[in-house]
């Protein structure tokens, strides 16, 4: 095993002395390569440094309004993927306190030397909730960040008012890959790993496309970019997004979204319509019904299409008011 490359625990694992977390790269490296689009503010937790994001409300808040709004991103590309959805959301709900922040080993939030099991995302999203000084707030989770949003509600239920999904991570199945890659979800060998892994993710080799900066320089968000910079900058991101498919919650959680279905919440789920991560029908055998499909759209469409996500959202929120 190449001598560079970083482990993280299992869940079952227990190190003697856990060493310190992985730095994130600094905030000019990547103010350089995507420009300064909004600042990040961060936060510091005992296990490291987390960066996160808001939109503060542009009028003055009502009792009745959605003022509390937390997005959630997946597994590789960090917050910047969700900035859109997040500046359409302030627009359409001017009342509302909107953030959302790179999770662990993402962006600029730095990778704590731990298995990135659920609950270590539950302790995030709580320290982020407590130092904003919110109760609750309606959480909009993505991809991975789907998953996490619903162990989140089952874990700490009076702590979500609402829950959106968009192409929720969670209900694939192990039981799809064969031997060879059931050993590297096991746990190795780590290099050939955590490549597969990588390469699963990202549906074949990552193609940066060569005018990515004369599109960032027009405001396009380049995902494959953004995840290209993550790879090269940031020490611990392959680490925490191996550690994240294997023990994070992206398979075989059909249990978890069965039993938030069964209490009551107000949910929204939205799907493209080629998405091969989740699709209506998996939804609907866990109990969860409210189901959008967008059409001719795949997995990435919190990024693809974003106005119809937000009249989605929209929609949803109004009606519960």
């Amino acid at each position: 095993m190449s001598n560079n490359i970083v482990v993280l625990p299992r869940p079952s694992e227990t190190p003697s002395t856990t060493p310190p977390s992985i730095k994130a790269p600094p905030e000019a490296t990547f103010i350089e390569a995507f420009g300064n689009l909004l600042p990040p503010l961060y936060l510091q937790t005992p296990i490291g440094r987390a960066a996160y994001y808001e939109l503060l409300p542009s009028v003055d808040s009502r009792q009745d309004s959605i003022s509390r709004v937390l997005l959630v991103h997946g597994i590789q590309t960090c917050a910047i993927g969700l900035q859109r959805l997040a500046s359409e959301l302030s627009l359409r709900f001017p009342h509302a306190h909107i953030v959302w922040f790179d999770l662990w080993g993402h962006g600029l939030t730095d990778t704590p030397y731990v298995a990135h099991e659920p609950k270590l995302f539950h302790s995030l999203l709580n320290s982020l909730m407590a130092h904003l000084e919110w109760e609750n707030a309606h959480v909009v989770g993505y991809s991975f960040g789907g998953s996490t949003t619903v162990t989140f509600a089952n874990a700490y239920p009076e702590r979500v008012i609402s829950m959106v999904l968009i192409a929720p991570a969670g209900l694939m199945r192990t039981a799809q890959f064969n031997e060879l890659e059931k050993s590297y979800l096991g746990g190795g060998p780590e290099e050939q790993a955590q490549a597969w892994i990588l390469q699963w993710l990202e549906g074949g080799q990552l193609i940066v496309p060569a005018n990515w900066k004369e599109r960032v320089g027009r405001g396009e968000l380049v995902s494959e970019a953004v995840r290209d910079w993550q790879n090269r900058n940031h020490e611990g991101h392959k680490a925490s997004v191996v550690s994240m498919f294997r023990d994070g919650g992206c398979f075989d959680t059909h249990d978890e979204f069965a039993e938030v279905a069964k209490r009551g919440l107000n949910i929204k789920c939205i799907l493209g319509q080629l998405d091969d991560v989740c699709s209506e029908q998996d939804l609907c055998d866990v109990g969860i019904r409210n189901v959008s499909v967008i059409p001719e759209t795949g997995h990435g469409v919190v990024r693809e299409n974003v106005p119809e996500v937000a009249d989605l959202i929209e929609v949803f929120w109004r009606k519960i008011l």
